[in-house]
């Protein structure tokens, strides 16, 4: 059996979000005898529920497993900015795979946002879901020339967006930079409302929430199963390791590495203070912030990322980066408040690559796994749910290799 690494959710962020919880979660319980289904799976956030909703509809027995509340471990850290552009440039990852892998990539990554906007659509889940535009700026080594370079490469992968230049960029949206990408087709939510949501239709068609802490897996024999701390045993024929932002032991990969990053989100702005859209927006920087509206009118601004996942030393660093944030909030907003209603913080996984790790463990031909999104939390949970689906149907796709876990280094 493989053990897993214990990380509680209090180690994987400090403070609360603006999220509302407006939906109520199905019931957990703890199990009272060892039981099995068709796919189990180790834990319960929005990569979870996205997984439990997808399999449901296709027909499958399927066991959640989460040790606290559901959706409020990583998934109530998430600033649920539901982009198709990745941490990469499209010319970066084009230099790392050939432009034709990096192309289909963003395309994947586009089209996960529209299946997300329709699945939420089709369903009838009330999380605050909103088609946006964003707004690429202009930051550090990426000026007007390095912006354009990008639009002309996204166009010729067939990806929409313009290149919008100083003076028009201040005319539309009020941001005085030298130059911006400006894309549609990516969207914002409430990410609780959008966890609980699907959890509550998963659980109708039948899935069970189990309360428990999964403390061993095994996934390479003929069945799988879960050790729970209980004792009781889950048996599957496949199990899913969506555990939020810290991987288990039993993935290796050396891609993969756990950062910090903290958000804050003001008191509601008048409506003069708010840019058009409102946009979602972000710095074409390798240390970006970026920033996003809610429903009721806070802005969300977010980053001042650190290569550490110390909970400890994120805690204590927390309030000198609240005041870097509002610094950088008041400088690419000067007429924003900058009174605060939520100042928070997580970990988050981050690949070399920019790209997540979804498919198969290797050597374990039935544990799968989804980790390493970045700052593409929610549409790669999505990609997650149909690339994982198709797995345990016995389905293959050549694009799957661009994210499987035993995929080379780049270089």
């Amino acid at each position: 059996m493989l053990d897993p690494q214990t990380t509680r959710h209090d180690d994987l962020r400090t403070g609360k979000g603006p999220w509302l919880d407006g939906l109520a979660r199905p019931p957990s319980r703890e199990l009272e005898a060892d039981t099995r289904c068709d796919v189990a799976i180790v834990g319960a956030g929005i990569t979870g529920a996205m997984v439990a909703e997808h399999l449901t509809a296709m027909g499958r027995d399927v066991v959640l497993i989460d040790r606290e509340g559901e959706g409020f471990g990583s998934t109530a850290a998430s600033t649920a900015m539901l982009q198709w552009e990745i941490d990469l440039k499209l010319s970066e990852l084009a230099a790392l795979y050939g432009f034709s892998a990096a192309a289909e990539v963003y395309r994947l990554s586009f089209e996960a946002v529209q299946g997300l906007r329709s699945l939420i659509g089709e369903l009838a889940i009330p999380c605050g879901f909103s088609p946006r535009q964003t707004v690429y700026l202009a930051a550090g080594e990426s000026g007007p020339r390095e912006l354009l370079e990008e639009a002309t490469l996204r166009e010729r992968a067939g990806l929409p967006g313009s290149f919008v230049e100083h003076a028009a960029l201040r005319e539309a949206f009020g941001f005085d930079r030298a130059a911006a990408i400006v894309s549609p087709g990516s969207a914002e939510a409430d990410p609780l409302s959008l966890c609980h949501g699907l959890l509550a239709i998963s659980a109708r068609r039948g899935a069970r929430l189990i309360r428990d802490e999964a403390v061993a897996f095994e996934g390479a024999g003929t069945a799988a199963a879960v050790t729970l701390a209980s004792g009781r045993i889950v048996e599957a024929s496949q199990i899913v390791l969506a555990t939020g932002y810290v991987m288990p032991d039993c993935v290796q990969d050396d891609l993969h590495r756990v950062a910090s990053s903290w958000a804050i989100a003001t008191v509601p702005q008048q409506p003069q203070a708010l840019w058009p859209g409102p946009a979602l927006v972000w710095e074409a920087s390798e240390d970006y912030c970026y920033c996003r509206t809610t429903t009721d009118g806070r802005i969300v601004f977010g980053g001042e990322d650190e290569e550490f996942d110390d909970p400890e030393k994120r805690e204590a660093v927390g309030p000198e980066k609240t005041k870097a944030l509002q610094a950088r909030l008041h400088a690419l907003i000067p007429q924003a408040y900058l009174d605060l209603s939520h100042a928070w913080s997580g970990a988050f996984g981050q690949t070399e690559d920019g790209l997540p790790l979804i498919g198969r463990v290797p050597g374990q031909p039935r544990l799968l796994a989804a980790y390493g999104y970045g700052g593409n939390g929610i549409t790669f949970s999505f990609m997650a749910s149909r690339l994982i689906g198709a797995l345990a149907s016995g389905r293959e796709k050549r694009w799957f290799r661009h994210f499987a876990i035993d995929r080379p280094r780049p270089g």
